[in-house]
């Protein structure tokens, strides 16, 4: 059974890594590094991945998780060879305080009803269960029709508290230059083209563009201009 983990989760690293796209590499590794570690701090035992899609962080569940279930709905836009149920973030298949751990990453822009998702996470989750979202702030519009929202730090602290959560962890993935920078980079690809595509010559351009923000946005991270808050948050 582990070699078998162990096989699955590389098969679906090195998918994941292919699917990577040029224009967003580096937000990819920062989320990834972000969530490489909290996984690693916070999950333990039977993990959900809510809106799973490709699972992609399904290649850093450790020795503590025993159990990695990837939901996703049936009508999702991702490939759905690694999900696990087809059900929807309103009604999760599991009884009351069944669940150790779960993710939930960048779904709550995509619902309707944000805080009855949130509820029925609280739901399944066991007393002292940890959930790690990413939400966006500042992002394009995106798998259109269904975008919704957007979040702030204030809204978001609202919305966990008021279903029952404590926040143990938030925090901005970038600054106004990493924002800036990925968003100017997605902008340039409308222009990818012809000769420019067939010459890469935007997907060179967008590198260097994206390197240059990214370093930039570590000498100088302003949070009100972030793209994306990470939240850990546990039922308490």
């Amino acid at each position: 059974a582990s070699l078998l983990n162990q096989w699955t989760r590389r098969k679906i690293r090195n998918n994941f890594l292919m699917g990577y796209e040029i224009r967003n590499i580096l937000i990819n590794k920062i989320i990834d590094r972000e969530m490489k570690r909290c996984i690693a701090l916070y999950c333990h035992g039977r993990l959900v991945d809510i809106g799973c899609g490709e699972k992609p962080y399904a290649r850093f569940a450790g020795k503590n998780i025993h159990e990695y279930v990837g939901i996703d709905h049936i009508h999702t836009l991702h490939s759905k060879s690694n999900i696990d149920i087809f059900s929807t973030v309103y009604k999760i298949p599991f009884p009351n305080d069944s669940v150790d751990s779960a993710l939930c990453t960048s779904v709550l822009e995509h619902l309707e009803e944000p805080e009855k998702a949130i509820k029925e996470c609280f739901r399944v989750l066991k007393q002292k269960g940890i959930v790690i979202y990413t939400v966006p702030f500042i992002w394009h519009l995106h798998e259109e029709p269904r975008d919704f929202y957007r979040y702030s730090k204030y809204g978001l602290e609202y919305l966990f508290k008021k279903v029952g959560f404590e926040i143990v962890e938030m925090k901005a993935l970038t600054g106004f230059w990493g924002t800036f920078g990925q968003l100017f980079v997605y902008n340039l690809y409308r222009f990818n083209v012809g000769p420019l595509r067939w010459l890469r010559i935007i997907d060179l351009v967008g590198l260097i563009i994206q390197g240059l923000t990214f370093a930039l946005d570590k000498i100088d991270k302003t949070e009100q201009w972030t793209c994306m808050y990470l939240v850990v948050v546990r039922k308490g």
